[in-house]
């Protein structure tokens, strides 16, 4: 069985695993705070699956959900909910999950939103505070396109997500991370939009509480 956490191939040879626990017990130890971002078109059970494990794998004592204003790999191609919608769901999704938190950050910034951006705000709203960049594995490959992806690197841990145990893609060489494996859970948005728009099931897919939101606004063709 893989480790649950490991350095990437910057980093130590061997696998780690990072104790569990809540690092803020320790008054020498800095805030540990994930960034979780997404465009989050719905949040579903598996954004919740990644946040929940890499939360507890990391000890992190918070973890921002950021919702993109206007993520740049769609603007223009692919239609977005409007940001004070998403924010809403997904204020939906983490409601009763201790240290998990919605952040409009990107969305009161306006225009497109890039990383590096958020992060150089974050760290400044959080002298002192040790920031992890959750991505998935499939973004990973692409870091190092991202805009001032130098400061990217250099302002936060990136965490990258594997599932079920299956490696995934890899940033750049030399680039350091870690490696997070979270339960695989095959569930996308875009089947989730379908599904609402076509009267399907979503309730083994999506809170109970974001599906009475989604419904309540009519969003994603509700009541066509």
């Amino acid at each position: 069985m893989p480790e649950s956490v490991r350095r990437g191939a910057s980093g130590p040879s061997a696998p780690i695993v990072t104790p569990h626990g809540s690092a803020a017990s320790d008054p020498d130890e800095p805030v540990r705070i994930g960034v979780f971002g997404g465009t989050f078109d719905p949040p579903h059970h598996g954004h919740l699956a990644i946040a929940l494990e890499v939360g507890h794998r990391l000890r992190l004592d918070r973890v921002l959900w950021v919702v993109a204003n206007d993520p740049w790999q769609k603007s223009g191609r692919v239609p977005v909910t409007p940001a004070s919608v998403r924010l809403a769901l997904v204020a939906e999704a983490v409601d009763g999950f201790a240290g998990h938190e919605v952040c409009d950050l990107e969305v009161r910034r306006g225009g497109p939103s890039y990383t590096a951006d958020t992060l150089e705000e974050l760290t400044r709203l959080h002298p002192g505070a040790a920031l992890f960049l959750v991505v998935g594995s499939d973004a990973a490959e692409g870091l190092d396109t991202w805009k001032r992806a130098d400061d990217v690197r250099a302002l936060a841990t990136t965490v990258v997500v594997d599932r079920g145990g299956r490696q995934g893609g890899r940033p750049p060489l030399g680039w350091p991370h870690l490696v997070v494996d979270v339960p695989a859970l095959e569930i996308s948005s875009s089947d989730i939009r379908s599904r609402f728009g076509d009267g399907r099931p979503v309730e083994a897919l999506v809170q109970p509480r974001v599906v009475a939101a989604v419904r309540a606004r009519g969003l994603y063709g509700c009541g066509r």
